[in-house]
């Protein structure tokens, strides 16, 4: 029973970890913009491709781990400036339909550049190593993902509160218009949220498939669909209610992948699934009902 609970407690802290890296950097951007935005998850597959080109070529791994942000970071740039910006005012389907596009779009030049087939990443041997807790074994990959979780949480944190264009952010993501008329450029504050939002998703990326060690063209789907249930899980708009949806997400999916007996092993996502139409009966607008950033 003990070594369950360290398993599920590692488990908890590293996928929530991700989970919620990923759903930060959707949340963001619905705060702001009201825009649910279908590309996250090629944003964190361009940042894997960046890290597997410079990691093959023998770049250290400081270098490769810096590059996914950046490059991701850099690609929501050129979308909020080729794609989003003419399209800001539209209707929230419109934005929604118009981000689902860029997503197929996305994934179609990624296999055209790099092809089908998937391209290894090398990361560190620490990376893949383990330590002992009683008889359980804790992955050191699980402590540095909850780790930088800690760290970017707080970075974030202090960026909204300290900053003046975090202090935009969280204006505009109250009253958009209110802060326009105040005097502060809503083109400064949606470039923020998108460059934000990149670089979140980037960081998630190097957790994410560093437990896959691959990377392919159609792999952003999984990231995209577990960080948006746990945004909506704790409340779109909400940035400490996508860290609690993440961590909740990952507690019931380690909770399911531990008990279940073999027979039932499969459907652990299924049931995974029925908790979460559960939450979202009792608490349908999620479980921090909030419709601004908060942290």
């Amino acid at each position: 029973m003990a070594d369950d609970i360290v398993r599920i407690t590692a488990s908890t802290l590293s996928s929530g970890g991700v989970y919620a890296l990923v759903a930060l950097g959707i949340a963001v951007l619905y705060s702001i913009l009201r825009l649910v935005n279908f590309a996250h998850g090629e944003l964190m597959v361009i940042g894997a491709y960046a890290m597997s080109v410079l990691s093959v070529s023998g770049v250290p791994f400081v270098v490769v781990a810096i590059a996914a942000p950046l490059a991701a970071m850099a690609t929501a740039l050129v979308l909020e400036r080729l794609v989003f910006r003419p399209a800001r005012g539209a209707p929230d389907t419109t934005l929604l339909l118009m981000s689902f596009t860029v997503s197929v779009i996305l994934q179609n030049v990624l296999l055209f550049s790099f092809g089908g087939t998937p391209r290894e990443i090398d990361f560190p041997g620490w990376m893949e190593s383990s330590f002992s807790v009683g008889t359980a074994q804790v992955a050191w990959l699980d402590v540095a993902t909850f780790g930088t979780v800690v760290v970017v949480l707080i970075a974030l944190t202090l960026v909204l509160h300290r900053t003046v264009i975090g202090i935009a952010l969280r204006a505009a993501a109250e009253d958009f218009e209110a802060t326009r008329l105040m005097g502060i450029r809503a083109n400064r504050v949606v470039v923020a949220a998108f460059a934000v939002s990149g670089a979140v998703a980037g960081i998630a990326a190097v957790f994410w498939f560093a437990k896959a060690g691959v990377i392919g063209p159609n792999e952003g789907t999984a990231p995209l669909l577990s960080g948006f249930i746990a945004a909506i899980i704790g409340g779109l708009g909400t940035l400490t209610g996508a860290v609690l949806g993440g961590f909740l997400l990952a507690f019931v999916e380690a909770l399911f992948q531990t008990f279940l007996s073999g027979t039932y092993l499969p459907y652990a996502n299924a049931f995974v699934f029925l908790v979460v139409i559960a939450v979202l009966l009792v608490r349908p607008g999620g479980l921090l009902n909030r419709d601004v950033v908060r942290v």
